[in-house]
């Protein structure tokens, strides 16, 4: 068994000024942290799972959020110097804060049975929170990257960090 490293939402739309949930400065910042995490798996050809907030034109999200990484815009590819750091990697498309819902990631992870799932990404409190939430929930052993995580409200960041320490068994390193 070896580690799977989980990218959360390291989007255009979220890590590009100008696009409605820019996650600002502090998602940039976290984007050399995440590219190093990502070599260092590529290095021990390890899996790199990406998740790609991908959504319909008209999906209920925009209910609560702007519309943002609509399917095939620039807005929802994967920063391509992240995306192309890695050589084993899947791409999957999501559609809700979790990145396992209406996804294949838990029949990906299923078959490689990780001894640990690391998580890096944006945003901290939504996306990254809610996936290991899943993880947790599916007994996986998950490591979150405090260096590789992002949101756009600091304070959120830091409770969604406590969160799934504290209470989801998530080690915070």
């Amino acid at each position: 068994m070896a580690n799977v490293l989980i990218v959360v939402d390291m989007l255009e739309g979220f890590c590009t000024e100008g696009y409605p949930l820019f996650c600002g400065e502090d998602a940039v910042k976290i984007i050399p942290f995440v590219k190093r995490k990502i070599e260092e798996y590529d290095e021990k050809y390890l899996p790199v799972v990406f998740l790609a907030d991908n959504h319909e034109p008209d999906d209920k999200e925009f209910e609560m959020f702007p519309p943002h990484c609509i399917k095939g815009s620039k807005e929802a590819e994967v920063l391509p110097e992240l995306f192309d750091a890695a050589r084993k990697k899947v791409l999957i498309p999501t559609v809700r804060f979790s990145g396992f819902y209406k996804t294949s990631l838990e029949l990906y992870l299923a078959g490689f049975a990780p001894e640990v799932v690391e998580v890096v990404g944006v945003c901290t409190d939504i996306c990254v929170f809610f996936t290991v939430e899943g993880l947790r929930y599916r007994d996986y052993r998950v490591r979150v990257c405090r260096e590789g995580v992002a949101s756009f409200n600091r304070e959120a960041h830091d409770f969604a960090l406590q969160q799934m320490e504290k209470v989801l068994g998530a080690e915070v390193v």
